[in-house]
């Protein structure tokens, strides 16, 4: 049904998608309780973390930006600016929310380091594919494999710390998070 692997040239063949859906930016009250609002109501939303790169040995920052979408809609909380909030929390310990990602031991570390919480309904996309006979885990192959598209990965080294958030930079954070959110249902029609 699905391939185990994709190679480059495969992988460069297929046409380059992104999110084109609705992006909220939540960086403060103005869209907070909204935002919150509509994501409790979801039962499955793609997940990601974004943390501004380290160039240094032993420099670790903390994580910049949370990303939850669901198919037509990403919302990405600035988490340098606002901390995690208690509803935030709610909802990344909330059962009855799937949260959806790629690699996500490593983002839930790093939000549990800006404040402590007990994670629940996360499922990680590496694992959940090999039941499909998929061996390619990075989120850019699993999105060749199954959704039969590339998406760039060219933001992903930026300053998400930065004051204001590029047009590109939040346009590839939606993605990335919606991408898990469609790669799960393409997966599970």
């Amino acid at each position: 049904m699905y391939k185990e692997s994709i190679n480059k040239d495969e992988l460069d063949d297929l046409p380059l998608v992104q999110f084109e859906g609705e992006i909220v930016l939540v960086d403060g009250q103005a869209d907070y309780f909204e935002s919150i609002n509509y994501l409790k109501q979801q039962p499955v939303l793609g997940f990601d973390t974004e943390t501004k790169p380290a160039f240094k040995k032993g420099v670790v920052n903390e994580v910049a930006l949370l990303q939850l979408a669901t198919a037509d809609r990403a919302f990405l909380f600035r988490l340098n600016k606002m901390g995690l909030p208690l509803e935030v929390r709610q909802i990344l310990e909330a059962p009855s929310i799937l949260k959806i990602g790629v690699a996500i031991r490593d983002d839930i570390k790093g939000l549990q380091r800006i404040r402590p919480f007990r994670p629940s309904g996360f499922l990680e996309l590496q694992k959940h594919v090999k039941g499909f006979g998929i061996q390619d885990f990075s989120l850019k192959k699993l999105s060749a494999i199954v959704l039969g598209f590339r998406i760039s990965k060219a933001q992903r080294i930026t300053n998400w710390e930065a004051p204001e958030l590029t047009e590109a930079q939040q346009v590839y954070a939606a993605t990335d998070a919606w991408v898990a959110h469609q790669i799960y249902y393409s997966l599970n029609q």
